[in-house]
Order: C-alpha cells, then structure tokens, then sequence
C-alpha cells in the first residue's frame, strides 16, 4: 500500500495555502539582490515591528534556553487591561490562524458543517476540511459578506462559522450594527467566529468594540493578530476571545508552548506602544487614500478597501503578477479565492506605493 494512502481522503483532498512569495525565493529564482525587491504581498506593516518590541526581545534573549511561560500569564495581563476581558476569556495562539484552527479542531467533527463566504480568508475552509467537517460557501455580496445569507446557510449540524471584518482578500466591511443585528439571527448551536485581524485599521467612524459582546451571545469567538498593525508576522503571535467555558475546551487542544517566548514578550510591549500603532495607522490612511486616487486615475477598477490593501482588477492578472516580480515588486494574486482578474497590494511606505505604481504602469505599457 502506498503510505499517502493511510491519510484520510480529506487530508489527501487539501490544496495547502499558498502564501505571498517571500522576498528570498524572487531574490533567487530571478538572480535579483534582496534589497532590490519590495514585498506587498502579505498585509504586512511596511514601518516593521514596534520599537518597543524590538527592545524587549533584545532584552530576552538570554532567557531562550528556558521554556516559554504556557499560560501567557504577563501578555494575558496586558490584553485584559488593553481590551476589558478576563484571563479565563483569553486564549493564545501562534498567530490567530492558530486561534482558527484550535476553533476548529475543538468543535468541529467528521458529520458537522462550517459557514464562510465566498472570497473569505482561505484558512477557513482548509481548517475545515482537515477536521473532515464540510464546508458550506456562500455567495458573497459586493465581495464581501452577505450577512443575512450567512445566517440563513446554517444548518442543523452546523457547528462554526467564520467570518472576517474587515474581510481579506476584498477589503469589505460591515458596521457594528449590522453585524450585532447578524449575531442575533445565528442559532445558538453555531459558534461565530469574528476574525478582526486588520481592526486596528479602521478609522475612527467605522471602530467599534466587539467585546462588550460577549457576555450577550455564549456562542461568540473573537480573534485578533499581532501580524499586521503591530508588525510581529515573523513571530507569530494572536489571541482569541470568548466564554471560558468555549476557552476552556480550546485549551484541551492546544499545545503547551504554542506561543514561544520572544514572541510574548514582543507582543507585551507591542501592544503597550500605543504611538507606532497611530503612526501605523496614518501611514496606511494615507497609503489607502493614494493609491485609490491613482487607480482611479488610470480608471482601474478596486474593492474599496478597510484594511491595509487595496485588491485591484486588471486584465492579464497573471501576466501583471509575473511583470510586477521581474520589477522586483511582489503583489498577490488571488485567483485561488475565485479571483482570477484580480491582484491585491498591499499598503507600503510613500516611497513603496510610488514604486509600485511605477511598475504598474510599465506592466500595463508593455502589455504583460
């Protein structure tokens, strides 16, 4: 028998994540120096990690011959005090994908279902799949999530689902009111995932606190990552919210030292910098702002955008992506979302956003 064939089909059947291209991999495949190429490919923060955080991991490193503390007991009293939660509320995770999938591995089985949109964050139903529950897709609206045909799509024995706001890879957004009025219509036997990864972008009029939540829907999740605004995707680093009774169970799951310990202490004095968070903040207002100008200038079509991309159509999409690389600009395409005419970008430096622009056009010009 062939070994691959003791996996159950559902494993067999995964297409695995296809992340942004790292810099390395362009640098080498087409004989480019590193410091030649920009990434705007994966959503990160173009100022880098905060300051502070690069700080307190200098301080730590001699502490790396020890175990990482399993509870989070320091990074837990920093996120009680930061979002008004109690320890027994929170859960750690490496990043939040981490948090998806300790949601998944707790509640999900083999004979259960899972919702999520079309065009949503591709962990979802590949978290889905590897528990071997089955994944439900709705159509989604305007690229972004239908709200009253997400509610309707649960079924008896669905058990999850997600939803992302602002969504990735479109941009969309819902309004706290809409999405109150959302978790009013799901049944209890669904818990509803919130992935939040990209609130730290949203403007003042848009912001809203989905904790005070909690204590009104038990059957709430809420998940939040230190990749994007706070600039640590390198270290992997998330949490998650919800009852302690949900949390409770997802911590039977979870393993002892997923969150390793640079990554809490970066984390703990990440989210105590308040000021990089507002300059991260203005820099992508004003990088949003930019390049939907010039878009819109060179009358190409974008989803209008709240978190920190911009997801543009353009024709020959693919053809663009592999002009864009040979520029030493990596964008990504998103034709595994159902996505084929369409790039996303992600907000870079003044200094980025202008060179992509650039080799925008050069792409365009030379028909790529």
């Amino acid at each position: 028998m062939n070994p691959s064939q003791l996996a159950p089909e559902y494993i067999r059947s995964i297409a695995p994540y296809q992340p942004g291209k790292p810099i390395s991999d362009v640098a080498r495949e087409l004989g480019m120096a590193e410091d030649d190429i920009i990434k705007l490919a994966s959503n990160e923060n173009p100022l880098g990690p905060s300051p502070k955080a690069l700080e307190a991991i200098a301080k730590a490193l001699p502490d790396l011959a020890l175990y990482p503390d399993g509870g989070g007991f320091a990074l837990k009293e920093v996120i009680c005090r930061k979002f008004g939660v109690a320890p027994a509320q929170i859960i750690l995770g490496n990043g939040s994908n981490d948090v998806l999938e300790l949601a998944a591995r707790t509640f999900l089985t083999a004979g259960t279902s899972a919702v999520y949109s079309q065009h949503a964050f591709a962990v979802y139903p590949l978290a889905t799949q590897a528990v071997g529950a089955t994944g439900i897709e709705v159509a989604a609206k305007n690229y972004g999530n239908d709200l009253d045909a997400l509610a309707a799509a649960v079924r008896a024995d669905t058990r999850m689902l997600f939803l992302a706001n602002p969504n990735n890879p479109t941009g969309t957004f819902v309004s706290a009111d809409a999405l109150h009025a959302f978790l009013k219509k799901v049944p209890t036997n669904a818990l509803v995932v919130l992935d939040e990864a990209y609130g730290e972008y949203l403007g003042a009029g848009d912001a809203y606190d989905s904790v005070p939540w909690l204590a009104e829907f038990p059957n709430l999740i809420i998940s939040h990552t230190l990749s994007k605004a706070y600039g640590l995707a390198g270290l992997r680093v998330g949490f998650g919210f919800a009852s302690p009774e949900i949390i409770a169970l997802m911590n039977r799951v979870r393993q002892p030292f997923n969150v390793n310990h640079l990554a809490m202490v970066a984390a703990v004095a990440a989210l105590e910098d308040v000021a990089f968070i507002e300059k991260s903040r203005a820099v992508n207002a004003d990088g949003l702002a930019y390049l939907a100008r010039e878009f819109a200038r060179r009358g190409i079509e974008i989803i209008p955008s709240y978190g920190n991309f911009v997801t543009f159509r353009i024709n020959n999409a693919q053809a663009v992506f592999q002009s864009l690389l040979k520029q030493g600009v990596i964008v990504r395409p998103i034709a595994g979302y159902g996505m084929p005419d369409w790039l996303r970008v992600t907000i870079g430096t003044a200094a980025q956003n202008t060179r992509f622009l650039a080799a925008l056009d050069n792409a365009i010009a030379t028909k790529a």
